[in-house]
């Protein structure tokens, strides 16, 4: 679920807030940082489950219809495609989903049930749902396909979830796209032989990832010292109060990744750099850090002090 762009991102954020120095002790910053990456499950989960809650909605309209004291024909008799919608039962039926749910104490939408409704009324009211209405009956392609576009159609772009999810915490706004793009690719991808498993998936690919996000962390606040001489020495012609402070931040960690991460390729490192840089900074940010960061690289090389292990790496 997690890739090493987002692990950089939450490193940034992190040692953006950090307001010490390399002195002092930072295992409080730490446990943060790794708080709010596991708490990227949660929010995973907390969608997941949105499309639980979503069905049982479904179920319960259909029988307040049936009691209704001048029930029509279609009251009586409705069209239980989308409540039987195969996909959302064999989530519904997952067991090591539940579990996760109980455990991570996923709960909300039992307090912010009107979002369950908003989102409801929203895929009712669409096209998708109409068209996927027309028939009674479906197997579980057509079931999988509808699902897989009311969640990218509806359900991801909703503005008013957006808004809940932001309250609720305001790093879910940084996850949100790699959490929405890991639950579209299951949802395409799931069979009806899938596994109990495959609606869990890790966080992390490996432990190398939960690795690489403590060690960039720890090794960029230690060495900030050296590491900020470097940055002054090649900004010298620049006022040190233009420079924005995620700017700032990205080169330390450029930095502390080209001499400190052996294994890592220097374009992966300098093109992950610039890529944050554009999504979280100004406008010429990414201009700016290249042209530090190139002047470095070539030097580094030249003293020999640019170490990477492997073929391609430079």
């Amino acid at each position: 679920m997690l890739n090493r762009r987002h692990i950089r991102v939450k490193v940034m954020q992190t040692l953006y807030a950090f307001k010490g120095g390399e002195s002092d002790d930072f295992t409080k910053d730490q446990k943060f940082l790794l708080f709010s990456i596991d708490n990227m499950y949660n929010l995973y989960l907390l969608l997941i489950s949105l499309l639980l809650e979503v069905q049982k909605r479904a179920e319960d309209d259909l029988q307040k219809k049936k009691k209704k004291h001048l029930a029509t024909k279609e009251d009586r008799d409705p069209n239980k495609k989308f409540v039987n919608n195969q996909l959302l039962k064999s989530l519904r039926d997952n067991l090591r989903l539940k579990d996760q749910l109980d455990s991570h104490k996923i709960n909300d939408w039992e307090l912010d049930d009107e979002y369950v409704d908003v989102i409801f009324k929203a895929i009712v009211k669409s096209d998708l749902y109409k068209d996927y209405m027309q028939t009674r009956v479906s197997d579980f392609k057509e079931d999988k396909n509808f699902i897989v576009d009311v969640f990218k159609e509806v359900i991801a772009p909703n503005e008013k979830l957006y808004e809940y999810l932001e309250d609720k915490n305001l790093t879910w706004l940084d996850d949100l796209p790699t959490v929405n793009t890991t639950i579209l690719k299951l949802l395409r991808k799931v069979k009806t032989t899938s596994d109990d498993s495959y609606f869990t998936p890790k966080l992390y690919k490996d432990s190398e990832d939960q690795k690489f996000a403590v060690d960039l962390f720890r090794k960029t606040l230690l060495n900030r010292s050296l590491i900020n001489k470097e940055i002054e020495m090649k900004t010298k012609n620049w006022d040190s109060e233009r420079i924005a402070n995620v700017d700032y931040v990205l080169l330390q960690m450029a930095i502390c990744e080209l001499k400190n991460f052996p294994s890592i390729p220097v374009k992966v490192t300098i093109n992950e750099c610039l890529e944050i840089a554009k999504e979280y900074s100004t406008p010429k940010s990414s201009i700016f850090i290249n042209g530090i960061l190139d002047k470095l690289v070539k030097e580094y090389d030249a003293d020999g002090r640019l170490n990477k292990i492997g073929r391609g790496l430079l």
